[in-house]
C-alpha cells in the first residue's frame, strides 16, 4: 500500500505543476504491471488505490509505468534520505540542489590516499583506539568524525576488529590480505566465480572486513576473465515464475 501511496502523492504533484507527459519509474513489480494492466489486482486493500491512480491518469496526455529493479534504484533512496533530512519551511522558496555522480563513492578516493603512506586504512582509528591520540593537523570536525567511527571498532591486543550491528567482531585486513582473500573467495580452491555483493557477504562470514570492500569485490568480479566469457551462459536456461 505504501508504494501506491507514493505514486498517488507523485501523481498528483505532477499535476499540480502543469505536467502532461510523464514517465513513472517504480521498484515495485506488483504496482507497475498492475498499473500497466499486465497483472490482476485481487487484493481488496489495493483495488481502491488503483481505482485512484487510475482516476488521476485522465489528467496527462501521456503516462507510462516502467519497472525498475530496487538494486538499480539507489539514487530514489538516497534523495529519500536527503530529502528526510532538510527541514523547508513553507514560505522558503527551495533552491535547486545540484548532484554529481562519481564511479566510486568518496570514501574509497579517501582510502586510496591513505595507502600511499604505507599504512593500511584504519591505522587513524586503530591510533585512536589504542592511544586516544589524533593524527596531526586534524580539525575539530575531524576529530569529531573519528570518535564516532572508532564506537564500532575493537582491539584486541594488536589486531582491529570492526563490530557490526549484531556484536558479531570482523578482523580489519589491509590492502596485502585484501588483495588475497579477493583471490580466493573469487576463484580458490573454494572460489565459485560469484558476484560482487555474494563474495562481499561470504567474506564478512569468513570473519573479514576492509571499508571498500563492497566495492572491491565487484570491480574484481567485473575484471574476472572467466566471468565475462561463461557469465552469460550461466544463465541461458534460467526462468523466473511467479505463481
Amino acid at each position: 500500500m505504501a508504494e501506491y501511496e507514493a505514486c498517488i502523492i507523485g501523481l498528483r504533484a505532477a499535476i499540480e505543476q502543469g505536467i502532461k507527459t510523464l514517465e513513472v519509474y517504480g521498484d515495485s513489480a506488483l504496482v507497475i504491471y498492475q498499473l500497466r494492466g499486465e497483472w490482476k489486482t485481487r487484493n481488496p486493500k489495493l483495488i481502491n488505490y488503483r481505482k485512484v491512480v487510475l482516476g488521476l491518469l485522465g489528467e496527462f496526455d501521456d503516462i507510462t509505468f516502467n519497472y525498475i529493479p530496487r538494486d538499480e534504484n539507489q539514487m530514489v533512496d538516497a534523495l529519500a534520505t536527503l530529502a528526510s533530512l532538510i527541514r523547508v519551511n513553507k514560505e522558503e522558496e527551495m533552491r535547486p540542489i545540484q548532484m554529481s555522480i562519481f564511479e566510486a563513492s568518496a570514501s574509497c578516493c579517501n582510502i586510496k590516499e591513505e595507502e600511499k603512506d604505507d599504512n593500511p586504512w584504519y591505522q587513524d582509528i586503530l591510533q585512536y583506539v589504542r592511544d586516544r591520540k589524533y593524527p596531526e593537523q586534524a580539525t575539530e570536525n575531524d576529530k569529531r568524525t573519528l570518535r564516532r567511527l572508532a564506537c564500532d571498532y575493537v582491539l584486541d591486543g594488536d589486531i582491529l576488529y570492526k563490530r557490526r550491528k549484531d556484536q558479531v567482531l570482523l578482523r580489519c585486513v589491509d590492502a596485502v590480505e585484501a588483495k588475497l582473500i579477493l583471490e580466493e573467495v573469487h576463484e580458490g580452491v573454494c572460489g565459485t566465480h560469484a558476484n560482487g555483493f555474494t563474495m562481499a557477504r561470504q567474506i564478512m562470514r569468513f570473519g573479514y572486513y576492509w571499508s571498500t570492500m563492497e566495492g572491491d569485490c565487484i570491480n574484481y568480479a567485473k575484471k574476472c576473465h572467466k566471468c565475462q566469457i561463461y557469465g552469460d551462459k550461466i544463465h541461458d536456461h534460467l526462468h523466473l515464475y511467479m505463481l
